[in-house]
């Protein structure tokens, strides 16, 4: 993979572990609301959308519905106060600063919105490592490539330049639609045989593994 010049992120459950925060709040919205409560593994699934598309799909409601919206509302409201730990895994900032510093450019494509995006990236310190970054309000939600389309744009790349990397099989379902390389990492909400369903180029079970892919 040495002709790659962009490395491309997903942000919860691949860089920050924020899945036990997320579940917890979608929990929280979920019993707020009077809606029954999803189980963790449900709410693996809709992990890396839009909320606008997650949320509806998790309660098996219509896209900008009151009850959709209203869980929506109550989600953010708990993103903000909800106090699960949601660091770095280990090695993630090391891997960033190591691969920025060998001249691979970096850039993060997310279901967050970029409120939350820009939330994250000043609280890690990480902002000046990424030279483009795409919310979810920004394009439309995963698996829609639209995200990944607009930063090959902007930096004035073809997908062959670029790689994926990414917990879920949203991330590589978005990949696979422009034909552009992708990684799996098992860390996050899919495991390694859901992850293999879209022909990734590789899937690692670390860091360190992951590092020595393009390093």
């Amino acid at each position: 993979m040495k002709a790659i010049r962009l490395a491309i992120f997903d942000w919860d459950g691949t860089l920050m572990d924020s899945v036990g925060r997320i579940v917890a709040c979608v929990q929280g919205a979920a019993r707020d609301c009077g809606e029954r409560i999803p189980s963790a593994q449900e709410t693996h699934q809709i992990i890396g959308l839009s909320l606008e598309v997650g949320i509806p799909l998790l309660f098996d409601l219509e896209q900008g519905s009151e009850r959709a919206a209203a869980l929506i509302a109550r989600y953010r409201h708990h993103y903000l106060h909800d106090d699960t730990p949601s660091p770095l895994f280990a090695g993630a900032s090391e891997l960033l600063h190591r691969w920025h510093a060998e001249g691979i450019a970096l850039a993060v494509a997310t279901g967050k919105s970029r409120r939350g995006l820009d939330r994250v990236l000043d609280e890690t310190g990480l902002r000046p490592l990424f030279t483009a970054t795409r919310g979810a309000d920004e394009a439309n939600s995963k698996p829609d490539p639209l995200m990944l389309v607009q930063i090959l744009d902007e930096l004035g790349l073809t997908p062959e330049q670029a790689v994926m990397i990414g917990d879920s099989i949203h991330d590589m379902a978005m990949a696979e639609a422009l034909a552009m390389p992708r990684i799996g990492v098992t860390w996050g909400v899919h495991d390694r045989s859901r992850l293999a369903e879209h022909d990734p180029v590789a899937i690692v079970d670390s860091m360190d593994e992951l590092k020595q892919l393009l390093s």
